[in-house]
């Protein structure tokens, strides 16, 4: 088992990208039906101020860290973190490696048509892959039960959810029993990305370990959020002493 470090109260698995690969193949393979989270900074620091996410983060099987600031974070708080592991390079090299393991996908969320759009880039990229359902992430809570039926029924070895931190960790976490999926990951913006509704940093921003920023121009009403950032550097600082 790799090493848990906390980090501002949400532990956080010291994984490399090959052995959280092996991790979610492994709760496939035992039908195992848990929660994969993607913890950036600006993740860990809503959870400092919302318990009921960090419940869900403290019960999920694995937690990866998905951005340069968690990485640090551990770091500097003297902890080994060997990587990043960007929830976006995660899923695609699990859609790669499926149609060899004849994995069955779901994927749930974003806007209308842009899943659709998503399974069409999968299925050029990874030829063989099933994905067996799509739905956009528009519902009221009366659709709920649907919802949750149509994916139960569909039977994915993988369920893809795109509601957007922190509405599809609880998500998850509240219909995971009820879903019957061996593994479920909230992905945020990688459906939009797959669909090419939004970019993603060039190589360079992610090198230098600025795509928070490229984000924060792309869109603008994440600026707000993005304050969290110098909040979370502080933050992790104090927790050092």
């Amino acid at each position: 088992m790799a090493e848990r470090v906390n980090i501002l109260g949400v532990e956080v698995d010291a994984v490399t990208m090959p052995e959280a690969v092996a991790a979610v193949e492994s709760y496939m393979d035992a039908r195992a039906g848990v929660t994969v989270a993607t913890a950036n900074a600006e993740m860990i620091m809503r959870a400092t101020k919302d318990d009921a996410l960090r419940d869900v983060l403290a019960a999920a099987a694995l937690v990866v860290p998905d951005g340069a600031g968690t990485v640090w974070a551990a770091r500097h708080l003297g902890h080994r973190m060997p990587e990043r592991v960007a929830g976006y390079d995660l899923v695609q090299e699990l859609l790669r490696r499926a149609p060899a393991a004849h994995r069955r996908i779901y994927f749930f969320g974003s806007a209308p048509g842009v899943a659709e759009k998503a399974r069409a880039k999968a299925e050029q990229l990874y030829p063989g892959i099933e994905i067996v359902g799509v739905r956009d992430g528009f519902f009221s809570a009366d659709q709920n039960d649907a919802i949750v039926a149509n994916i139960r029924a569909a039977r994915p070895d993988l369920l893809l959810v795109a509601l957007g931190v922190p509405k599809q960790e609880k998500w998850i976490h509240r219909h995971l029993a009820a879903l019957g999926v061996p593994v479920a990951i909230g992905v945020g913006g990688t459906l939009d990305v797959m669909a090419g509704v939004m970019k993603r940093a060039p190589r360079w921003m992610q090198r230098a370990k600025l795509e928070w920023l490229f984000r924060g121009m792309l869109q603008p009403k994440r600026a707000r959020r993005l304050l969290a950032l110098p909040k979370f550097v502080l933050k992790v600082h104090a927790a050092r002493k």
